[in-house]
């Protein structure tokens, strides 16, 4: 590869953003994180995935965390055939070792919107996986490309049947519902009023809707009457 990114990544660490952000991620180690902002490495990204991209995702990905997103933005930037980049994604799961790695690449595949139904199809393996970055990329992906009243139950459905004990797949799971009570609240109402979530995951889920600027002051009230003890 004749350009050396991580190098260009590096000149463009900030050391009291690597600080902040580091805190954020406390399963990644310190010296693992660069302090790049995301619109620099989108950036980067876009010139990537308009020249030599297949070079670039040939090579090594790299351990830093600027270097796994990166390669996620180059993936969720380039123009190729569905099964492609379906191939690509699924090259790139297995290297998500951080909620922020998981959520940048996850919210930046635009190509989902085009391709609904293929890519429903695509991520419900994930969700039986006994790695919890796996499930938290498959719940992500609903969340941000399939939080509507179509796709409402099969959704919840699915996060009934979800037993990860892990945090960071129940906090995707909460926000889940959240961004459904936003965008599907018939459905999402009569889901909370009757799940089959572990109490943790479902008073997570008010919570997120509580903290939400998109819901009503009333909407609020009433969701916290839910609220297990």
């Amino acid at each position: 590869m004749s350009r050396d990114y991580k190098a260009e990544l590096e000149a463009l660490a900030d050391i009291k953003y690597r600080d902040f952000s580091s805190a954020l991620i406390p399963n990644i180690e310190k010296q693992r994180v660069m302090g790049v902002r995301l619109p620099q490495i989108k950036k980067l990204a876009a010139e990537i995935s308009k020249s030599d991209w297949r070079e670039f995702l040939s090579c090594d990905t790299g351990e830093t965390l600027e270097e796994k997103l990166l390669r996620g933005f180059v993936i969720g930037m380039v123009k190729v055939p569905l099964c492609e980049r379906l191939d690509l994604v699924k090259s790139f799961v297995p290297l998500i070792d951080c909620w922020s790695v998981c959520d940048s690449f996850t919210m930046g595949l635009k190509f989902v919107k085009k391709n609904r139904a293929e890519v429903w199809e695509f991520i419900q393996p994930y969700f039986s996986s006994e790695e919890p970055y796996d499930v938290r990329f498959a719940v992500v992906m609903i969340l941000a490309h399939f939080s509507d009243s179509e796709y409402a139950q099969r959704a919840f459905d699915i996060f009934d049947g979800i037993e990860s004990e892990d945090y960071y797949v129940k906090m995707a799971v909460a926000w889940a519902v959240s961004v459904f009570f936003v965008h599907a609240p018939q459905e999402t109402w009569s889901y909370l009023k009757d799940n089959k979530l572990d109490d943790d995951t479902h008073n997570k889920a008010i919570r997120k809707i509580i903290e939400s600027r998109r819901v009503s002051d009333g909407d609020k009230r009433a969701v916290r009457a839910l609220k297990r003890v």
